[in-house]
């Protein structure tokens, strides 16, 4: 592992760059990436951001949106731009199997590749890293690296400040969740006096949903809704055909597995959604009980102790039907 000091060097002459984040990059994800890629280009670097897949619709308002390109409509010409890059910046995420095909081309790649990232058990794939489970979003890393790393806090700008408060506002679910330390109300105190306006950015973030979306909300909450109190816990089951139904697209899902953790004594929320060719879950819990275990242990995934998210490539009906084994489990922490 490499000392970030040299990357300060590295960059000190113009680079190929590429910025790359997991699929159906979120808030965190996005912000963090072309936060990263408007302080790059004031910098005289060559810089393309590259996400998997397609990302929703209430990110894209963000600066630099429309430089994008997702691997899956263009992947010749990201295949070329990753092995051409002289450094791959890799944002929230942690392992090269979570960015599907184009782990393989990272992995190829003869460019220097930088991590900054806040989840668990990073797969060690960097050359540098900046990494911190304490930290509360990617975004707030960005900051540092910029602001620390490369001592460039007088480069902060409008266009960098509204993205990096997009990424730390949403992942610290607007500034409530308990990684919402004093230092972090402090960046984002620096982001808006650099011009991010937060009343504006919340607005194009959670209040600018389709008709479809609202309807939506509202079959799950009405219809969908399981709540076991015996766990103390919450499930929401999704299929693929009320998808279909409602006419849902990326991002639409994102946040239904708050409103059943909003419950007043649920610990555990449970979010699975059928999608075309896997299962996806999504997990919330409060305090100390450990979404992420359950994720890693019984979907492939993991994350946060509170927020964590998983797959599984067996049918809904029986992704479902595991929770009434691992609930039981659990159930001396859910009721505690």
């Amino acid at each position: 592992m490499l000392e970030l000091a040299s990357l300060k060097e590295f960059l000190a002459e113009p680079k190929q760059i590429v910025i790359t984040t997991h699929p159906k990059p979120d808030g965190d994800a996005m912000g963090s990436s072309l936060g990263l890629y408007n302080y790059l280009i004031l910098n005289g670097h060559q810089v393309n951001v590259i996400t998997p897949t397609d990302y929703p619709t209430f990110l894209q308002w963000l600066p630099g949106n429309s430089d994008v390109i997702i691997y899956t409509e263009k992947s010749e010409q990201s295949q070329q731009l990753l092995a051409s890059a002289d450094l791959i910046f890799c944002l929230d995420f942690n392992s090269l199997v979570r960015i599907n095909e184009m782990g393989h081309y990272m992995r190829n790649s003869k460019a220097k590749k930088v991590l900054i990232d806040h989840h668990l058990e990073p797969e060690g794939f960097e050359d540098y890293r900046l990494w911190s489970t304490g930290a509360c979003a990617t975004a707030q890393l960005v900051y540092e690296f910029i602001v620390n790393v490369m001592g460039d806090r007088h480069l902060l700008n409008k266009d960098i400040a509204s993205c990096l408060y997009t990424g730390i506002m949403t992942d610290t679910g607007s500034f409530r969740f308990r990684s919402t330390t004093s230092n972090v109300h402090r960046i984002v105190a620096d982001l808006i006096d650099c011009g991010a306006d937060n009343t504006l950015i919340h607005q194009l973030v959670y209040d600018d949903f389709s008709e479809n979306r609202l309807r939506f909300l509202g079959h799950c909450l009405l219809n969908k809704l399981e709540v076991l109190n015996e766990y103390n816990s919450a499930i929401i089951v999704i299929t693929k055909q009320e998808l279909e139904e409602y006419k849902i697209s990326t991002g639409d899902t994102e946040g239904i597995v708050n409103y059943a953790l909003s419950i007043t004594g649920i610990r555990l929320a449970i979010l699975i959604i059928e999608r075309q060719d896997v299962v996806k879950l999504s997990i919330r819990s409060t305090g100390d009980f450990p979404a992420n275990e359950i994720c890693k242990k019984y979907f492939n995934g993991g994350g946060h102790r509170n927020a964590a998210g998983g797959f599984s490539n067996e049918k809904i009906e029986t992704v479902r039907e595991k929770f009434d084994l691992i609930l039981p489990e659990y159930k001396s922490q859910l009721i505690q």
